[in-house]
């Protein structure tokens, strides 16, 4: 089952919908507000796969709301033009039940309100794999957001943005348990790294427990392909002193075809 935070390292092809409702850090780190995304830093989005070992993740961006000490904000938050997924290599259940991807994503910002948007286009190249022993499996993934280009704010020009955001490296790994063919109990374990940029030298280390119910059959595309309804919910909370990130509510919808 694809995990609410950690991007699955399978193939896939769905309609989905995520809503995160996050409370940043208050210490020299973090800003205070409190950020609700409408979306998830996905986006709504369509994911299908057009070719053997290939799949595609076209998105709309994500509508953002933020409150808090640096005020009050709304409109359309940074936008995940694309992510491209490539499956290098994979094995069902009966011949080792693993799987290597690498992906590529570009993410735009929107230029809204400066306490909503990162202000920089970013290229986000990522190694994923997952193994399966019976009804437990372990997904992960390893990646760096790249700027690549900052875009102007008020206050700061292109190039502060830019320096400012860094190259962030961020790691997540999801532990899953099924049982009862519907329930998908996880935990999984988000961490970050900033080298450089305005958090130079933090890291944070983020705990969600969670759960997904599904697949539940809602309709028939094909003969061997239905058509299933997946939701889910968990809490994310930081484990780390000084973090960015204090915690953050995560639910989620997709439509599997």
């Amino acid at each position: 089952m694809t995990p609410l935070v950690t991007v699955t390292p399978r193939l896939e092809q769905e309609l989905r919908a995520d809503f995160y409702d996050q409370q940043n850090g208050t210490g020299s780190q973090g800003n205070g507000q409190r950020i609700v995304n409408y979306g998830g830093p996905g986006g709504f989005r369509v994911e299908f796969i057009p070719a053997w070992n290939v799949e595609l993740i076209v998105a709309a961006p994500p509508y953002e709301t933020a409150s808090g000490p640096k005020g009050d904000a709304w409109g359309w938050g940074d936008w995940p033009v694309f992510l491209a997924k490539y499956r290098f290599l994979s094995a069902n259940k009966d011949n080792g039940d693993y799987i290597v991807s690498g992906f590529f994503q570009m993410t735009e910002a929107l230029n809204t309100e400066g306490k909503i948007s990162n202000h920089v286009l970013t290229a986000q190249p990522t190694i994923a794999a997952g193994k399966g022993w019976g009804d437990f499996d372990v997904q992960s993934t390893l990646s760096v957001q790249i700027p690549v280009q900052g875009h102007g704010s008020p206050g700061d020009t292109p190039e502060m943005n830019k320096q400012s955001f860094g190259d962030p490296i961020l790691w997540n790994t999801a532990f899953q348990y099924h049982f009862m063919q519907y329930f998908w109990p996880e935990l999984e374990v988000n961490y970050e790294y900033w080298p450089n940029g305005e958090h130079v030298g933090l890291n944070q280390v983020l705990l969600t427990p969670g759960v997904i119910l599904g697949r539940f059959k809602i309709g028939q595309d094909t003969a061997t392909r239905p058509i299933n309804l997946i939701i889910g919910a968990g809490y994310q909370m930081a484990v780390t002193a000084n973090p960015v990130t204090k915690n953050n509510f995560v639910a989620t919808m997709r439509i599997t075809f």
